[in-house]
This record gives structure tokens, sequence and C-alpha cells, in this order.
């Protein structure tokens, strides 16, 4: 009855199915003929019991996709012919997979989720499909970090869930000292190689290379490729922070004012953080430094500072250098002379003679060189009789002095000037010279030779004559006394008053008449002026009226003259009344500015040393009191600007930014020379003008945005931000897409990027745009930075599913096994989520007689089908997606069943072989001859298609599949090839098809289709003249390439060239011969 059971062999596949009941079961036919093997259907179906676990050794991942092979089970059966064919199928309903009914591989009709339990106990697990890849990009490191980075990892693994995750990179080969380590970044799958600490790359001189490997989480874990990183790190040169110079020299005016600029000093190379300071080896309460910037200014001048020089020490705190600054002090004409004492008065005899030295008016000036050179003058150039030595001021006497006659008191100023420029500074001192009197001019009558007459009653102690005598010195009393001829004692003369009387009477004289000559002279005391005479004649009676008669010595005129003269002189008005302080010593006018603007504008990328803005002033004063030095004495924040001291220029000192600091709020401080110093002050603000030296900025690295599908045009996706911190046109910015697409457009203005066209996500998902922001500088280049917008099309159920084909065919045999897959229905919708979920439905599904996997679209007979019954259905299938609301495609499957018991028989040929005959010249198309076969089945089981399966002739012959007729399909040539065979094979159109072959000979017949040809194109026979008839000149030679030609069947004649038959040649010899005589005065012709 029934035959030995087939038994299964175990495959390795990536499956495991651990319950019993959801293998394979084999299942025989009752309609099978009865095998000669006893029936064994109690044993055990496969090779052991049918609870069997099958195990493979792989798993497939739960993405695997539907109609996945996941294994194969194979069974065997003892039996031959049609007792061994069995099927295979599931014993109880199994929705998760199928079998093939004849091959036995289990494929997948549904997504297998490990979440979800079936009632199939299937256990599933991801495969760990993909290994890591790892990959490397070194980079030079920044030797300033504490712990460079050398290279930058990236490691992918496909994977998804725990197996797409990695358990570790490590160096594996390479780092025998174990100074590098792999560190994870604290994003994404991103690694970084460093170093743990300094690498010494002197012991490396070829670089190191080091082998990465990463491994994942998945089950089995797996290991990447090693991959080698070669580190060529050339060693960095030693890099030495140190201060642009040693030692910097800087000359300083002394006369500097406050704030003004001395000199940078700066770290070189510029680290990346500096704080300059005086060390305490200085002390500089004359300087300041600016921290970061390295501007050293000073705070006060330097006038009161004795040395040449200045020495201090600037240290930078952060890298611990020093330098030092010497600060040679120049010196200004800053100091005026200084007198030792603050007047001169003294006192010289008015007898001192020409040349005496009466004073030395003595000077200094602490300047140096011709700054302190001194010399000395009497200002404004008084009628003095003393001169002053310019060099020594020595003070001499140039006139004789005369106390009665001119000033007794000489006030005067010296004026001592140093040589100094662009201005002598000068001082004046008081010089008071007193003349002291002295006696050097006796008394002097001024009457003389005095006569008169007295008579001798003249009485006693009356005045008889007055004498008068004038001291031209008045230092004393003249007093006056009579020298000689007053023997007699008659006479006394007052000694004050000059009165000249009678001591006694006269009458006692015993004379008639007398004559006395008195000898009268004056003395002041020291001097006795000269002599004069009194002559006094005593008569008797009446005395004579006229008295006594003088001479005048104008003594009085003289006195009184020199009294005029004195009175002139003492009525000038003195110094102190006249003199007033010159222009040269008094500061009386404070310095003016000069049209100077309440601000300015400078630009902010003027470089270093530009100028700014010329500062003017102005001072009423003379000398250095109006010579005016320039100073910024406040606002100067980061020591942006500096100015000439002495000319007033403003100039950037160092780089300016709008950015950091907009405006400055200078104190401009203007200072006179003069002493006291006077000074004046105004607020100059610089306002810093833009310039486009700053790039715009995104507020992100890069966007992302969604939009549905079906969005409309215009709609706002997401607004780009970006800033500039430059102002004005500088800072306004545009916005530009980069990347050309027509569904999406950006406002230049304000950013935002909008939909310009209709969208769709089956066929752009996802876009990439670059966003470029540019600024609208009107000077100079304009600045510009991109980002990236990443725009994700979100779907909405807008697509159909679309069957693919558009209809389906199926040829099924009737004895399959309910179950059976006989068909894969598969529809494509490009929506995603619900809306590109499709589900399969049969719209007729004939009784139940079929059904369909609403997942997978896997057709399946639900029951048994019978030829006999029903030979054809036509199917309608229905996929319907998910989406709200849901869109539908209809297909059809046809089902052809087909009648396991009609192809029973082969064909057959009547012969083995078979010969043909074709001529070489016929026609491609030619029919050559005919083939035929039998076959005893009915139906489409016997009816035959023939066709050329291989042999000598394949391509150029070909076969009719329907009648077996055989045609020329190229040119023939018998001479070439003269027979062919070919193997012709006749099918029948079985489900399993059936065949048989025959041999076919065919033979090329040759026809005359090729000309004779000779041995040589052309032939150059000579011959005598004079040669006889039927003498041979030459012999040609001909052959025909045709295969059956015979060379007795060439003819031989001459067709031209010949026209007076003085040759002939043999038709079958091939031999030419002359044919008369041949004389060389006649034209034989050319052949």
């Amino acid at each position: 009855m029934f035959g030995a059971l087939p038994t299964l062999a175990e495959s390795s596949n990536t499956l495991s199915i651990r319950r019993a009941r959801t293998g394979a079961c084999y299942k025989r036919k009752l309609m099978l003929p009865a095998s000669k093997l006893a029936p064994a259907y109690n044993a055990s179906v496969f090779e052991n019991s049918a609870a069997r676990t099958y195990t493979w050794s792989n798993v497939k991942m739960e993405s695997a996709p539907l109609g996945t092979s996941i294994g194969r089970v194979t069974a065997t059966d003892a039996d031959v012919g049609s007792n061994g064919e069995f099927y295979y199928f599931f014993k109880t309903r199994v929705d998760l997979f199928a079998v093939h009914p004849t091959s036995g591989v289990i494929t997948l009709t549904r997504r297998p989720r490990i979440d979800k339990q079936d009632r199939h106990e299937i256990e599933l697990q991801r495969v760990n499909e993909f290994a890591p890849v790892v990959n490397a990009v070194t980079v030079e490191p920044f030797w300033e970090d504490k712990n460079p980075v050398y290279a930058v990892i990236t490691v992918d693994d496909k994977d998804v869930g725990v197996a797409g995750e990695i358990e570790w990179v490590s160096i594996i080969e390479g780092d025998p000292f174990e100074q590098f380590v792999v560190e994870r970044s604290s994003t994404g799958n991103g690694y970084r190689l460093k170093a743990l600490d300094l690498i010494d790359w002197d012991r490396f001189p070829f670089g190191l290379n080091l082998t990465i490997q990463a491994k994942d989480r998945g089950v089995p874990a797996k290991f990447s490729d090693n991959l080698v990183v070669q580190l060529l790190v050339t060693k960095p040169l030693p890099v030495t922070v140190k201060f642009e110079r040693d030692v910097y020299v800087v000359k300083l005016s002394e006369i500097a004012p406050p704030s003004t600029f001395v000199e940078v000093v700066k770290i070189s190379p510029a680290p990346l953080s500096v704080n300059y300071s005086f060390t305490r080896l200085s002390d500089p309460v004359f300087f300041d430094i600016n921290p970061l910037t390295g501007v050293i200014m000073t705070t006060r001048q330097l006038n009161g500072i004795s040395q040449d020089f200045m020495e201090m020490e600037v240290a930078d705190i952060v890298s611990q250098q020093r330098a030092r600054v010497r600060v040679i002090i120049e010196d200004a004409n800053d100091n005026s002379p200084i007198f030792s004492r603050s007047a001169y008065d003294v006192a010289v005899n008015e007898s001192s003679p020409v040349g005496t030295v009466v004073i030395t008016i003595s000077a200094t000036d602490s300047d140096k060189g011709e700054n302190g050179y001194i010399t000395h003058a009497i200002s404004n150039n008084q009628d003095l009789p003393f001169n002053i030595d310019q060099g020594t001021g020595v003070v001499r006497v140039t006139k004789e002095l005369d106390f009665e006659s001119a000033e007794d008191v000489y006030t005067f100023a010296v004026r001592a000037s140093d040589w100094g420029t662009p201005y002598r500074r000068e001082s004046e001192v008081n010089v008071t010279i007193r003349l002291i009197n002295i006696n050097d001019n006796p008394p002097l009558f001024e009457k003389v030779s005095c006569r008169g007459m007295i008579n001798r009653e003249f009485p006693v102690n009356q005045t008889i004559v007055t004498m008068s005598a004038v001291d031209m010195d008045e230092l004393g009393l003249v007093r006056y006394q009579i020298v000689s001829g007053n023997e007699l004692d008659y006479f006394t003369l007052h000694p004050v008053s000059g009165a000249l009387s009678l001591k006694r009477p006269l009458a006692v004289l015993n004379v008639k008449n007398g004559v006395f000559n008195l000898k009268i002279v004056a003395t002041d005391g020291e001097l006795i002026s000269e002599p004069t005479f009194v002559n006094v004649s005593v008569v008797r009676g009446r005395m004579p009226p006229g008295g006594f008669n003088c001479r005048e010595t104008r003594v009085a005129q003289m006195l009184a003259e020199k009294m005029l003269s004195k009175a002139s002189a003492m009525a000038k008005p003195s110094y102190s009344e006249w003199y007033t302080a010159d222009l040269y010593s008094a500061n009386t006018q404070a310095p003016q500015f000069e049209a100077l603007p309440t601000s300015i504008l400078v630009r902010e990328d003027l470089p270093v040393d530009a100028s700014v803005f010329q500062v003017r002033a102005r001072d009423s004063d003379t000398g250095f009191n109006g010579c005016v030095l320039f100073s910024i004495s406040g606002g100067n924040k980061e020591n942006c600007f500096k100015i000439d001291m002495e000319s007033g220029l403003i100039s950037v000192l160092l780089p300016l930014d709008r950015e950091r600091t907009d405006r400055y709020f200078l104190n401009i401080t203007i200072y006179d020379q003069g002493n006291p110093q006077m000074s004046s002050w105004r607020l100059l603000t610089v306002i810093i003008e833009d310039a486009n030296d700053n790039d715009p900025l995104f507020l992100q690295d890069s966007y992302s945005a969604i939009v549905s599908e079906n969005a409309v045009i215009g709609l706002e996706v997401i607004t780009i931000m970006a800033f500039d911190r430059d102002m004005g046109q500088n800072g306004q910015l545009a916005y530009i897409m980069l990347t050309s697409v027509p569904e999406f457009g950006i406002d230049s203005e304000t950013g935002t990027v909008f939909v310009a066209s209709n969208l769709d996500r089956e066929s752009s998902p996802t876009f990439m745009l670059k966003i470029e922001v540019r600024d609208k500088a009107e000077r100079g280049n304009r600045r510009s930075s991109v980002t990236t917008l990443s725009i994700i099309v979100e779907d909405v159920n807008d697509c159909a599913p679309a069957f693919i084909p558009r209809s389906f065919s199926a040829r099924v045999l009737e004895d399959l096994p309910p179950g059976a897959v006989i068909s894969w229905v598969q529809a494509q919708d490009p929506d995603v989520g619900p809306g590109g979920q499709v589900w399969y439905s049969l719209i007729n599904n004939f009784g139940g007689t079929f059904e369909i996997d609403p997942v997978s679209g896997a057709l399946r007979i639900r029951m048994e089908l019978d030829f006999e019954k029903q030979q054809f259905y036509n199917l309608s299938v229905l996929a319907e997606d998910r989406g709200a609301p849901s869109l539908r495609a209809q297909t059809f499957v046809e089902v052809e069943v087909v009648d396991v018991n009609e192809n029973l028989y082969a064909p057959y040929f009547t012969e083995f072989a078979v010969r043909g005959l074709v001529k070489e010249n016929s026609r491609v198309g030619t029919s050559v001859l005919t083939v035929s076969a039998q076959d005893e089945d009915r139906g489409r089981d016997g009816q035959l298609r023939y066709s050329v399966r291989g042999g000598s002739g394949l391509g150029t012959f070909t076969i009719d599949e329907d009648t077996g007729v055989i045609y020329t399909a190229a040119i023939l040539d018998c001479e070439s090839k003269d027979s062919y065979w070919l193997t012709v094979d006749a099918t029948d159109r079985g489900v399993t098809p059936l065949s048989a072959s025959i041999e076919v000979f065919i033979q090329v017949e040759d026809v005359n289709d090729n000309a004779p040809l000779t041995s040589d194109p052309i032939y150059h026979p000579v011959v005598m003249e004079n040669s006889p008839k039927d003498v041979s000149v030459i012999r040609i030679q001909a052959q025909d390439p045709d295969l059956t030609a015979m060379p007795n069947r060439l003819t031989y004649r001459i067709s031209a060239g010949n026209p007076q038959n003085f040759f002939t040649i043999n038709p079958k010899t091939d031999n030419d011969d002359e044919g008369g005589d041949v004389d060389d005065d006649e034209d034989v012709g050319g052949w």
C-alpha cells in the first residue's frame, strides 16, 4: 500500500523553531500507486521523532523582509517514481511562515516581532549582521593643550538596537608604553585619540603605527577590521615665549605731560592671556602700565628727576617673562636761571675809579648743555655808569661817579638768559647801587677879595662883613676862621655864620689910619678852602656909604646847578616805578583750543599709526609761556590712541574694535611751559565708525525643520536667524539659498524659508539645503557665512497602493496541500507610517478555497483543489493602506489548476538522427527539413515545443518551436564549412515538462558561385621578334575555388589585346603559342 516514509535531514540556517508542533509534517496521498515496500506510516516521519526541534546556527533580525528564506527542511523516501514524491506542509496553520511544498524552503510571510509572542512559540533574536567599521582622520595636535588630540575616530555599525552599539574602541597594537588613550565623545560614536602625557618624539623618529579596533554589543559580538593609524608627528619646535626685546630703550622729554605715551611692551608670539606689571625692583611712581595691552604711560611730569635715565623691570605674570625698560630723560629747557639772591643792594664810593668792580651777580640753571648756559645783561638799556660782564655777571664802574651832581642811588634789573631752544628762558633780579658821599670838595667862598672901610667908632660886635662859603659835599657844617692879619686881636669871625665884627674898639688904637688885611679860610672839618683876604681900612670920620666890595666867585650858582642836576636825576622815576615784568618772564595767558569739535568719526579699520585728528591750540603769551604741549589725560580706554606731545596729532596706537568699544571720551589737555604752568582741557568724543570686519553668524550651527507633504505654497517652514556685530549696512543681512531646489525659497530679508512649490515626500523625502547669510556692506568685500538646513517632509497618505505587476497568474497542481503558498501578491505604497502599511484581502475567495495573508500578500490554498471540478479561478485581490482616509487598489490573480495525472508520457522521436541537405546559396530563412516528435499525452501535456539545444549549427540554423521546421539563420558557404550538427529538443507543456532530443546532420551542397582565379594578376612574357610560329611564350595557370570544381573543367581563351591574331592559347593546356611571324615594326598590342 504505502512505501517507506521520507526522512528529514537537518539544514543549517538562521531560524530556531523551538516548538515541536511548528515543525514540518509529511502527508501521503492515498491516490499514489502502491509501493513494494511495507507501509511504515506509524514510524517517525523524520530521522527522529516528529517533535524534533530544528536549530539553525544563525538568527535573522526581526527586520528581515517578507519572503526571506530562513531555512530549509529535507526529507527522503526510499520509494522510486511517483511513490517517492511528497510535499512539505505545516501540520497546523502557521501565519508567520510558509514552506515550499516541494523544496522544503521555509520563508517569512509576516514580519516577526520579538516583543510579541504568536501562538507558535518561535524564538527570534536580532542578528548581529554587521561588524563595526572604524575610520580615523589624523589631525595636527594643538601643543598648548595638556592632552593634545592626534586623531578623530568615527565608528559606524549598520545594525540597529543593541547590536549597533559600540562597546569599546581600543588600541590593540603599536602603543607599547601605553601613552595613548581613545576617549569617547559626549555624543554619537565619535572618539578622540589623545596622549596621556607629553610624548618624547625623539624616541619615535619614524612616527607610530597604532592599530585601532572596535567591538559592538551584539550577540555574538563582532569586531571591526584592524585600522592602522599612522602618527607622523613633527616634533614641535620649542616655542619660546618672551618679550619682543630684552631691553626697551625709550627717549622721553622731561616736560612730557601726564598720560604721555612711552612704549608698548609685548610678549611674542602672542599668548592667549597676559598680565603685564612692574616688578618690585622698579619704583614706577612716574609711570603706569596697562596689564592687558602693555602700554606704558606717564603719570606725572618728569621735571623733578635729577637722573639722566630711569630703568624699570616689566614682567608678564602668566609666562613669568621679564624685560627691562630704560627711559632716557631728554633735557628740555624747562628751568629758568635762578639768582643766588632775590635782590642785590651794594654801596660804592663816589670816588671809585672807572673799572672798579662793584658786585658780581651770579645765577645758575639746572638744565643741561646750552639749556643751562647763562648770559647776563642789564635790562632796558638804561644809561648807567655801570656795565655787566655777560659771562661772569661782574658789574663794573664805567663812568666817574659824583654824589653831588648825579643820582646817589642806582636801581636796575639784571637779566640772566640761557641759550635754550626753541626759546630762551630768562630771569631778572633787582640790583641797587648806592653812592657813598665822601668829602671830596673843600668849601668855596662865595665872595673873595673883599675891601671896605670902617671908622674908628665902629661899634664892637656889629657885623662888618659876612663871609659865606659853600661845601658841595654837604656832609658837615662849614666853619670859618682868621688865619692871619688879626694879630692885634681887634676882629673876630663867627665860626659858623662867618660874620666879621670888632672884638674891641678901635679907639684905643693909637693910629690915625689903619689897614687890616685879614686872611680868612673856611673848613668843613677835613678840607680847608682856599684862603681869601678881607682888606679893612680904618678911617676917621664918616664912613663912606659904599661898604665893602667883594669879587663874586659864582660858587652859589655852581651849587645851584649841581643841586638842579641832582634834583633832575633824582626826579627820574625809580626802577620800581617804571619797571614792569617783560613778556618773557610773565605767564599771563592760559592756552586755548582752536576750533576743537565736540566729536569726530573714526573708522575702526584704521591701521596702527594712522592719523586721526589734528588738535590745534594757541597761547597769547610769548616764548615758553606760549609754547603748548598736548596730552590725552583721560578717557583713553585700552590705550587705543596717542597724541603727539608737541604737534597735537592724534593717531591710532592699538587696533580699534567698534564692537568692543564704540566711542571714547578723550580728555584733551593742553599745557603751556610757563611758570607757573597753565592748562586747559576739553572733551573730544571719538565715535568709532563701523567697518565690515565681522562675519555674520547664525544662532545655530545647523537647522532642521519638518513640513507636511501637503503644505500649501507660501507656508513658512522655519526662520533662519543670524546676527552681525557690525552696524548699518555692514550689519544688515541678506539670506540666500545656495542649494537650488524648486520646492523651497527664502525671504532674503527675514531669513524665512517657505514652501515654493508642491512637495512630494515619495520623490524627495528630505532636503539638505545650504543657506548663506551675507551682509550688505557698501565698501570693501561683503562677508558671509553658510549653514545647513535639513527639512524632513512629513508624509501624508496621498499615494494609493500599486500592484507590481498589475496582474498575477499561477499554475497550481491540484494535489498541493492546503496552506501551500501559490503566489505572492505585492503592492507598494511609497507613503510612510500607517499610510504606507498595506493590507491585502480577497474580494471573492470561492467559498474559502483561497486565502491571502493580510500583511505579506501570500496567497495560499485553504482547501484542496480538484481539476475535474474547476480548472481556472479569477481572484480579485484588494490592497488597502491604513491611512486616514485609506486608499486602495485592486488586482486580479488568474489561478490555473493543473491535473497532476495528464503528463504521463515523455515525447519521443522515431529516429535517433536525421539528415538534411541545403544549397550554399540558399537565402536566410530557407527551410531545410522538418523534425517531428510524438507525445501520447493529451491536451497541454501532449503539446510539443521544439528548440535547438546545441550543436555546431547553433546560431546558423533555427527551428520553429511549434512545427519543428528547421530554417537557415545565416548565409552559408560550402567552401568554409560544408556540414553542421544540431541537437533538437522536443518539450511538452506539462507542469513538469518532459522532453526528448534528436541529432540532425545538415550537409551544405556546393554551387558554382566562384570564378576561376589565375596564379598572377598580370604576366610579363618576352618573345623575340623573329620567333617562328608555334613558339611557346608563357603558361597561364588558374584554379576554381568551388569545392566540387575539377581542373580539367577549365578552358582558356584570349578575350582581348590580340587583334592581328599573332598569338593563340591552348584552351585546355593553358600554353600560349605564336600564331604568325612577329615583326618588330608591327604593333602586337599589350595584354
